[in-house]
């Protein structure tokens, strides 16, 4: 490598394990096809990546980009990159789909990015999955909470089951309690007329939990989940300049405040406005 382009620290510490090359004339013709930028967005580089950004959306024959590929691995600062010189944050279809590949994998960082972008938090190619249940399949919890604070429809059904049915078939009790903060509906039924209660291992916590699940929601929660759905998963984002205290906006994005916060808070404290 040349001295004017040394890779960077950066660059390096991405490095887990060895460096993958695919742009070999000998491998397969599914593989052989990749070019130097799909090389440099697997692998981290951001530096190589930064002079190849003009073949920024260029597709492999079975359809992946750079992006979706920096997406699968995680590489932050490629995506940013990409992002930022005109890559296409949406995709075609599931194997192209930056969005999906990032819920798959568990990159929730590199899914906030997209959807600054102009991501779909809800993207979906016909019967595809959602990247929520894609996610929920995956088992990758910090992924399933940040689509959710990014506004994903909870209760979207594929091929009728909704995420919670999901959740609960995994007897996960940490996403079940999730989703249903986030206003899932534990009487959706499945083409089975399955409730997720139905699918949950007997007397294991994801089951106790759906059990308990069938009141009303508190008044607050039920604020929160309206307040949320008027303004859309495409404003989300703009709850931060609400002219209302912090405490509540962080618990409108289901930050770290709790209720119990709010109801202790002291007003006073606030500046007017």
């Amino acid at each position: 490598m040349s001295g004017g382009h040394k890779e960077s620290p950066q660059d390096n510490a991405h490095r887990a394990g060895p460096v993958v090359n695919f742009t070999n004339p000998l491998m397969s013709d599914l593989e052989s096809d990749w070019s130097p930028l799909h090389d440099a967005a697997f692998n981290g580089h951001i530096l190589t990546l930064h002079g190849l950004v003009a073949q920024v959306n260029l597709p492999t024959v079975d359809g992946k980009t750079p992006l979706s590929e920096a997406c699968a691995q995680g590489h932050l600062t490629c995506v940013s990159l990409l992002l930022q010189n005109g890559a296409t944050s949406t995709g075609t279809g599931m194997s192209d789909s930056p969005i999906h590949k990032a819920a798959a994998k568990g990159h929730p960082e590199c899914i906030e990015t997209l959807v600054k972008h102009g991501a779909d938090v809800d993207q979906r190619f016909e019967q595809s999955d959602s990247p929520l249940h894609i996610a929920c399949i995956n088992q990758q919890l910090n992924t399933v909470k940040k689509l959710l604070q990014l506004g994903a429809a909870v209760n979207c059904s594929v091929a009728g089951d909704s995420p919670l049915h999901v959740a609960a078939r995994l007897s996960s009790p940490e996403m079940v309690s999730v989703l249903l903060e986030h206003g899932a509906d534990g009487s959706l039924r499945n083409p089975a007329g399955k409730r997720p209660l139905d699918l949950a291992a007997p007397n294991s916590p994801a089951e106790r939990l759906l059990g308990n699940n069938r009141g009303v929601p508190c008044l607050m929660q039920l604020c929160r989940l309206y307040i949320r759905k008027t303004v859309g998963k495409k404003r989300i984002g703009g709850i931060h300049g609400l002219h209302v205290p912090t405490q509540l906006k962080r618990y409108l994005l289901y930050q770290s405040v709790t209720l119990g916060d709010l109801i202790h808070y002291q007003p006073m404290a606030e500046k007017p406005f």
